[in-house]
């Protein structure tokens, strides 16, 4: 578990080796959620490079009689 610091003008730093493993790059856009007194950073990922994330997800579910 890594800790930061705000600065006077209430910025972090993420780590290192956080920025690795979510693949964060510099002017990513990151999504801040206040949930149960916390903070949650959640890196917004370009559409065109969320295409296909789903291969092999199982689609013959039971749908509603509306959603046929």
């Amino acid at each position: 578990m890594d800790t930061v610091k705000v600065s006077p003008k209430y910025q972090v730093v993420i780590p290192r080796r956080v920025r690795r493993e979510l693949g964060i790059r510099p002017g990513q856009r990151i999504r801040v959620l206040l949930y149960q007194g916390r903070l949650e950073f959640i890196p917004l990922k370009n559409m065109k490079k969320m295409r296909g994330f789903l291969e092999g997800i199982d689609t013959t579910v039971e749908r509603e009689p509306d959603r046929a």
